[in-house]
């Protein structure tokens, strides 16, 4: 396929509410938006790795900044035949996953719109419908959060995650699985505990708990592989999975029962199928990821979810209620009537399944750039 332009967007999706962070309230979500051209047709990429460096060493125009000056240069004007060509062009520039995964998903993209496919069919989907489950943070009242569940339970979500924070942590659990002893919960803790929570770490085995994600910092596997070896509880690596080569040493020391995918963490579609694979075949399970991103974003993470392995719910958060407006219309679940579990139907047009909304683009556009073979 011949790459003959791309087109990098940074934006700015309003927020509802302002977003607290250790750097202040932010009232958008900037994030980086590629289109790339080819063979007649185009596709669209996304990376959203928030607007400050705050979850990772990206962030949005960095993001911007690197795929403009360095990156998309290295494959515009030539013939990119596989997903593993495109990142073999980009490897001699190290580190930057989110950047390299704003190219990676519009190549494929532009590969299933080039091929009259829709992505999920193109990557091998499993299913026509996902399941998808969404997360609570902590909240002004425990009972704010009881009244959140009942609603997430009540309109048909199979499962939810919660966030496990320094006071919001074991007592808050006890009080939810007081009152949904049953509902299926994950936690997330974001790398927040160190072996000498090993007690606690013991505990949450009491709240039958489908997962525990993330417990330990994202570098220390082996101390994952010792708490999964104590505990029955199954553990999930994300922050730890950011790229093949930490999905595989994780694998072999044994250091979760799940995986979650994020592309974007991880360099795009190209290398969180070679994960997804990897898993498959040492017979652990994955699931689906989202930060917040726009619909372009959405709809690649949903694709990825439709194979096989992914076999837990994907995340999943009502656009309407987190942005005052998108690039695109936004997929919405519907509830399955055999079983009464809410699942976000896949499209069947090629690629994404729309094509961005290029005035919404330009009125929230915080910088822009062209590049063709000619320059």
């Amino acid at each position: 396929m011949h790459i003959e332009a791309i087109d990098v967007f940074h934006i700015a999706l309003p927020l509802r509410q302002p977003r607290s962070t250790p750097c202040g309230p932010f009232t958008t979500l900037e994030t980086v938006l590629v289109r790339m051209r080819g063979d007649g047709t185009s596709g669209w990429g996304e990376a959203s790795p928030g607007n400050a460096p705050l979850a990772g060493p990206e962030w949005a125009s960095g993001v911007f900044l690197c795929v403009r000056d360095w990156l998309a240069p290295r494959i515009l004007g030539g013939e990119v035949r596989s997903g593993q060509e495109l990142q073999q062009r980009l490897a001699p520039l190290r580190g930057n996953p989110y950047a390299k995964a704003a190219l990676d998903t519009a190549w494929w993209d532009l590969k299933a719109r080039a091929e009259g496919k829709p992505l999920p069919e193109l990557l091998g989907k499993a299913r026509d419908a996902i399941e998808v489950g969404p997360s609570f943070d902590r909240m002004e009242t425990i009972d704010h959060l009881l009244e959140a569940l009942g609603r997430a339970f009540d309109a048909g979500y199979s499962r939810v995650e919660l966030k496990f924070r320094p006071g919001w942590d074991v007592h808050m659990l006890n009080i939810v699985r007081q009152e949904f002893p049953a509902q299926r919960l994950h936690i997330d803790v974001e790398g927040d505990l160190t072996l000498n929570h090993m007690e606690m770490l013991c505990r949450l085995d009491d709240f039958m708990l489908a997962m525990i994600e993330q417990p330990l910092a994202p570098d220390d596997l082996v101390g994952h592989a010792m708490v999964q070896e104590t505990i029955r509880t199954p553990l999930c690596l994300d922050e730890s999975i950011t790229s093949q080569q930490q999905a595989d040493m994780a694998l072999e020391l044994h250091s979760a029962k799940y995986i979650n995918l994020k592309p974007g963490r991880v360099g795009g579609l190209t290398t969180a199928m070679a994960i997804h694979d990897a898993c498959q075949d040492q017979g652990v399970p994955c699931w689906v990821g989202s930060p917040l991103q726009s619909a372009i974003g959405v709809r690649l993470g949903l694709a990825l979810a439709a194979k096989a392995n992914c076999t837990y719910p994907a995340d999943f958060f009502v656009s309407q209620e987190i942005f005052a407006s998108d690039v695109g219309e936004p997929l919405e679940p519907i509830r399955d009537a055999s079983d009464g579990v809410l699942r976000v139907p896949l499209w069947s047009s090629p690629g994404i399944g729309f094509e961005p909304d290029l005035a919404w683009l330009e009125n929230h556009c915080l910088a822009q750039a062209r590049l063709t073979a000619r320059d």
